[in-house]
């Protein structure tokens, strides 16, 4: 028996809002009415905690009430015939909802909170018990925060997921700008003999005269053209 293909997939807040998720920002700057800088910041956390853990309090009730969408489902699917890594920006747990078993979150997890003080001391949280407070401590004392990945901190997993896109066969981008680095600049890392698709209903020129298969669709009906791609190639 052959290997299986393997297929990387970068997935943004598009895949994610077609479950009715806005997951990082709106055209006007703002996320659900927030300051990107005042919720999804080291600097906000510290100037305003309260607000920061009221705001990922309020996702994580949204989250439980949303579903992953044919997009999620369709890369879950694709795990039958194809060796499948996931590499999301988005923060939700759609994509394991939806049966995906290799996936990894690049900008923290929304269901995880940590100690302020140790990175690696973490919770999860339910849907029974989907809350924290300021004041709800950690094991080593430290405040309880959401186990995010904000603007001013580092993006742990973006070496393991620079190795996962050098040893792509197919690199399938998915809702996302690709603006937001350094995951955009994991495209680079791609070898010269992998296939690159990008899904995005909105296309910026620049990107369209590279050399990436470009489908102008959304997530769900994206995925429909990239599998029918798959199964042509055969």
């Amino acid at each position: 028996m052959s290997p299986k293909s393997k297929i990387v997939v970068l997935t943004g807040a598009g895949i994610s809002a077609e479950s009715g998720l806005k997951t990082f920002r709106d055209h006007d700057g703002l996320w659900e009415s927030h300051k990107i800088e005042d919720v999804a910041s080291i600097e906000g956390w510290y100037r305003n905690p309260s607000l920061v853990i009221d705001f990922y309090n309020q996702r994580r009730h949204e989250l439980f009430k949303s579903q992953p969408n044919p997009a999620h489902k369709a890369l879950a699917a694709l795990e039958q015939e194809y060796d499948i890594c996931i590499l999301t920006q988005n923060v939700d747990n759609l994509h394991e909802r939806a049966g995906s078993s290799h996936i990894i979150h690049l900008h923290g997890e929304l269901l995880k909170v940590r100690s302020d003080r140790n990175e690696q001391i973490k919770i999860t949280l339910t849907e029974e018990n989907p809350e924290i407070h300021l004041g709800d401590k950690a094991s080593d004392g430290g405040q309880l925060r959401p186990d995010i990945v904000w603007f001013g901190e580092a993006v742990p997993m973006i070496d393991v997921a620079i190795k996962e896109v050098e040893t792509a066969d197919i690199l399938l981008i998915i809702g996302t700008s690709l603006q937001v680095y350094p995951a955009a600049g994991l495209i680079n890392y791609a070898r010269s003999n992998c296939d690159i698709c990008l899904i995005d209903p909105y296309i910026p020129a620049a990107i369209q005269r590279q050399k990436i298969h470009c489908i102008e669709q959304g997530a769900s009906e994206g995925m429909i053209t990239f599998v029918n791609l798959l199964k042509n190639k055969k």
